[in-house]
């Protein structure tokens, strides 16, 4: 069974009184930075944080009050599922990874579903789902599941009409499968982004079948499928352009430009879109449109990825320096640090350890450089009179 525009079209209908208006805006920081004009599609800004409501509430309201829903889910389709099966009237029980950020299991709760935490990914936890009792939800193969998604690109051509291409977070596929049906016959482009260390739709676009990844690694949990389905395959393969990936700095650099520059909390998975065309990695230089997906990160993990972020961006150095052991040593290297009107963030001393001679002290210290070219220079500089190294 595939979907068709007009069954985007009802589910647009279906969920027009649910769903909270996330109108696109163009960034002019984030254009310059770019060389190109960007228009950003706020879906972090949907209920529940994510696009993931358009579909759950799509497919769950067409049950009866009563009917038990099950779903399998790192954070945001649970969410989805959740609010989705409450507004219905019926109960839900969403099976979710161990590890899944706390704030995203206290809001599903929240909202009215029994959470069962089971060990392994998403993937694990979506294989829980089904073999429980209950309707299962799926996050993605589901066709009322994929229609309701592609009502974001329905909005899409009314709210950013001059963008040449739509640039799509690819997870499971839904989201982009249903963007490109809702797109397919208006000129524009469809690519998907995965994370590098999650790449299952790559893989198996390249194999000509659903292809299941041994290992995923990625900050960008939202998106870290093993696998796309068949359904979800397909709908990439006749209607997406592009399927490219980013790395995790990539990520990482376009998560803290969304803050500093859009001033948009964004999840990994959200911003994979822009790192890519930050990155240069999206063909073209006409107005690109870029979905962001989801919004739900824990506030613990926020801090890590900034950190990740200004490091990946050339605004933190961290250096090693291995210092004679005499008075005045430790004050004349931190006057250097000075003379170059570098901000130091963090100094640890050790006298003690392995790798330092009886001698030597060590003295690792972070200072904020202004980007790459700056740091280089810094090193290059502190190495004509210190054992230097960058740990």
């Amino acid at each position: 069974m595939g979907v068709t525009r007009e069954d985007i079209e009802d589910a647009r209908r279906r969920i027009a009184s649910v769903i909270r208006p996330t109108p696109a805006l163009v960034s002019d920081s984030l254009s310059r930075l770019a060389g190109r004009p960007v228009v950003l599609k706020p879906e972090h800004l949907q209920r529940t944080g994510s696009f993931k409501i358009r579909g759950a509430y799509n497919r769950i309201s067409r049950l009866r009050p009563g009917q038990h829903v099950v779903a399998g889910s790192a954070g945001n389709h649970a969410q989805g599922v959740a609010l989705a099966a409450s507004m219905v009237g019926c109960p839900a029980t969403i099976y979710m990874p161990r590890a899944a950020p706390l704030p995203k299991v206290a809001a599903t709760r929240d909202y009215g579903a029994q959470v069962v935490l089971v060990d392994g990914g998403v993937d694990d936890a979506i294989a829980a789902a089904r073999a429980a009792d209950g309707i299962f939800v799926p996050p993605f193969d589901d066709p009322l599941i994929i229609a309701g998604q592609g009502t974001v690109g329905l909005e899409l051509l009314e709210e950013a009409p001059t963008a040449e291409t739509v640039v799509v977070p690819v997870g499971g596929g839904g989201l982009i499968g249903g963007i490109a049906v809702a797109l397919a016959g208006s000129g524009r482009r469809v690519v998907g982004v995965e994370a590098d260390g999650a790449a299952s739709m790559v893989a198996s676009l390249a194999a000509g079948r659903p292809v299941r990844l041994d290992h995923v690694s990625t900050i960008a949990d939202g998106i870290a499928l093993k696998a796309p389905s068949a359904l979800t395959l397909g709908l990439a393969r006749d209607r997406v352009d592009d399927v490219i990936t980013v790395t995790d700095e990539e990520i990482s650099r376009a998560l803290l430009l969304l803050l500093e520059r859009a001033k948009a909390v964004v999840e990994p998975a959200g911003a994979v879109g822009l790192a890519a065309v930050l990155a240069g990695k999206v063909s073209g230089n006409g107005p690109v449109a870029v979905v962001l997906s989801g919004g739900n990160v824990d506030p613990v993990v926020l801090r890590k990825l900034i950190d990740h972020g200004l490091s990946a961006a050339g605004r933190y150095l961290v250096l090693r320096a291995v210092l004679d052991d005499h008075p005045g040593a430790l004050a004349a290297f931190t006057a250097e640090l000075a003379a170059m009107a570098l901000n130091v963030l963090e100094v640890e001393h050790h006298r003690e350890g392995p790798s330092v001679p009886l001698s030597k002290v060590e003295v690792v210290v972070t200072v904020e450089t202004r980007d790459p070219a700056h740091r280089a220079e810094i090193l290059a500089a502190l190495r004509m009179q210190w054992d230097v190294t960058v740990p």
